[in-house]
């Protein structure tokens, strides 16, 4: 017979061993119903996780397209490429303390990202930390052996011309887009479009060559861009306008150049400039404006060379018609006064010596005529005039030029706007109106080349979707005829041996009042000169029009801005090598 301790501890064993056993089949059935779970109920999502942890998805970056100039004929570089590298991490396996020691030590310039922003997003497997690291600063890094953190190639924007035509180029910024300039209007056409790698990896992240879902789309490259502009006649612009702002009044000056033959622009230059590969260097975005396209302005008595035409090409005057000079005309209640008031021009005086001397009621003149009417403005002769400004001359709307521009105002012709006939009036010597410098230029091109309007352009290649518009709009005679007005205003430049002998220049000057709180001030004017190169007996080779400006200064378009195209006329003659006629 057993002892009863005995039997006592066996019992309390068998108790135990129930409940241990009780235990392992709980902990069993848990298993079974979370197993049933995960690989039956939530099966597909645990798949798609496991996934993710395995597959690399990289983006393949494309290349962006470069940007060159026309120098003598042949293309030349201005905007190209430098392989950079970025530095990516996986927060949940990179140490903080590697990555912030790693960055302070090699690349602490090339840093774009807060660390501690980065490590307290929960679940985070991916993060760009630094960016545009060189070749040797990255390979610095690679051999730290810091865990899960890789070198992705990436392209930086590199600018050897530095300031040279900068607000025509723009630039690109940190994240890769292009802005201002034909970095930012052409963005799409430069910077292609990204591919995609995605492909099984192992724990490290290593694109392994296995798996039935490997995808691979190549990149598609940017295209490169060739501009028309001439780099050695831009930088000789900007060298000769920059020695003229530095002897004025004036603190800005715009100049555009072109060839009135095809619409090509040949020069595009604003001063002050920038780099634009330290574009986050100025002190203020307006830096960043081109100012021959984005921003209108009244550009003032240049545009009687449009009136003057108009009415020329109607038959309705030549530059020996008369009229009497008062010395003012007064239109809707308004007082409009020429700015040159010697007493020797008033009473008959022709056509000639109205654009000679820049007369306002020249100009009105000619706006009258286009209404078969002497005495008064009539809506006939506003509907003339806009068909002309508007339609064939194609100011105050877009060009179709390849950058950022604003399309300006002229008033339609019957505007509810109070004074009408005086807007028109003010408008036939480019006041009450706003224009930018290229619609300005293309138009006086259309004027002295011949009589066709050539869509201004300033892409030689590629193709790209814009219609150039090519569209005779003024007779041969006309345009004769204008040529011989604008020659006759520098008669005064030949005589003082400013102008070279045997070539054909012409121009006209232009001083407009700004506006400001919203009338018309005497305490600033801009000043504008635009005129045309060329042989003599031969169409014009270039057109230039130049602007110059200073807050609350003083610029008047027949001292600097005249001066200053002078310059520019003999620089195109000795640079273009543009032989004299007879």
């Amino acid at each position: 017979m057993r002892p009863l301790l005995a039997m006592s501890q066996n019992k309390t064993e068998f108790q135990r061993f129930k409940i241990l056993k009780g235990i392992i089949f709980a902990a069993l059935a848990i298993i079974l119903v979370r197993l049933f779970f995960i690989q039956i109920i939530e099966h597909d999502d645990w798949v798609a996780k496991a996934e993710k942890q395995h597959t690399l998805l990289k983006t393949i970056t494309a290349r962006r397209g470069e940007i060159y100039m026309m120098n003598q004929g042949e293309p030349v570089v201005v905007v190209l490429n430098q392989t950079t590298y970025q530095i990516v991490i996986d927060p949940t396996i990179t140490k903080k303390e590697d990555i912030e020691k790693a960055l302070n030590t090699y690349a602490k310039d090339y840093a774009t990202a807060n660390l501690d922003e980065i490590y307290s997003q929960e679940g985070l497997r991916y993060a760009i930390v630094a960016k545009n690291i060189p070749h040797d600063i990255a390979e610095a890094i690679a051999k730290s052996d810091i865990p899960a953190i890789w070198l992705k190639k990436t392209n930086q924007r590199v600018y050897p011309e530095g300031e040279l035509a900068a607000n025509v180029l723009g630039f690109v910024n940190a994240d890769g887009v292009g802005q201002y300039g034909i970095e930012g209007a052409l963005n799409d056409v430069l910077s292609g479009k990204d591919g995609l790698l995605k492909t099984t990896a192992d724990i490290n992240k290593v694109a392994l060559s296995i798996g039935n879902d490997n995808i691979k789309i190549p990149a598609e490259d940017g295209k490169n861009v060739i501009l028309s502009i001439d780099r050695g006649f831009e930088q000789g612009v900007e060298e000769i306008a920059s020695a003229a702002l530095a002897n004025s009044a004036a603190t800005n000056v715009a100049i555009l150049a072109m060839d009135p033959n095809n619409g090509e622009i040949m020069a595009m230059a604003n001063l002050p400039s920038y780099n634009p590969g330290d574009y986050g260097k100025v002190k203020d975005a307006s830096a960043y404006i081109n100012y021959t396209t984005e921003v209108p302005y009244e550009p003032a008595s240049v545009c009687k060379s449009f009136a003057f035409s108009a009415a020329i090409n109607e038959g309705k005057m030549n530059a020996d018609t008369i009229y009497t000079n008062r010395g003012y005309e007064i239109i809707d209640g308004q007082t409009i006064n020429n700015a040159e008031k010697r007493a020797s021009l008033n009473g008959t005086i022709n056509m000639r010596t109205a654009l000679y001397w820049s007369l306002n009621t020249g100009s009105i003149h000619a706006l009258k005529l286009l209404g078969d009417n002497t005495i008064e403005i009539t809506s006939a002769a506003r509907e003339k005039l806009y068909d002309y400004y508007y339609n064939k001359f194609r100011l105050g709307r877009a060009t179709g030029i390849e950058l950022y521009e604003s399309p300006g105002l002229v008033w339609e012709p019957h505007a509810e706007i109070y004074g009408l006939n005086a807007a028109y009036a003010n408008m036939t010597f480019g006041q009450n109106l706003s224009l930018t410098m290229v619609q300005v230029a293309s138009a006086f091109s259309a004027v002295v080349n011949g009589g066709t309007y050539y869509t201004p352009t300033i892409v030689k290649s590629p193709s790209l979707t814009t219609e150039l518009t090519q569209e005779k709009i003024l007779s041969d005679d006309t345009s004769a005829a204008m040529r011989d007005l604008l020659i006759n205003n520098r008669s005064n430049k030949v005589l003082r041996g400013i102008d070279k002998s045997g070539y054909a220049i012409g121009g006209k000057t232009g001083t407009a009042q700004t506006i400001k709180d919203g009338a018309y001030t005497m305490d600033e004017y801009i000043g504008s000169y635009v005129g045309f190169v060329g042989a003599k007996g031969e169409l014009p080779k270039i057109v230039i029009m130049v602007k110059m400006w200073g807050e609350g200064e003083h610029i008047e378009g027949n001292k600097d801005p005249m001066s200053l195209f002078d310059s520019l006329s003999n620089y195109a003659i000795d640079y273009f090598k543009i032989k004299p006629g007879v």
